[in-house]
């Protein structure tokens, strides 16, 4: 069993349009200390019970976040 708890609706309706129009956000999450990137975002997809966001720095570094431990996001 899962210990995900589902985002706000509208929360993940804007995140799913984000993804499909691949902007660029400013994203603050919970990874046991909180972090904040910037970069696109590519996809929003489920994986083994839970929904995580995956996002690409300037760096080409692949971020991949539990939707539930997301803080804040906003488009840069």
């Amino acid at each position: 069993m899962s210990d995900y708890s589902p985002i706000d609706c509208a929360a993940h309706s804007e995140l799913e349009l984000l993804a499909m129009r691949r902007s660029i956000v400013k994203l603050r999450f919970d990874a046991g200390a909180q972090q904040e990137v910037t970069g696109w975002v590519v996809d929003v997809y489920v994986r083994d019970g839970a929904e995580y966001l995956q996002l690409v720095d300037a760096r080409e570094s692949v971020h991949e976040v539990r939707l539930d431990k997301i803080i804040s996001f906003e488009r840069s």
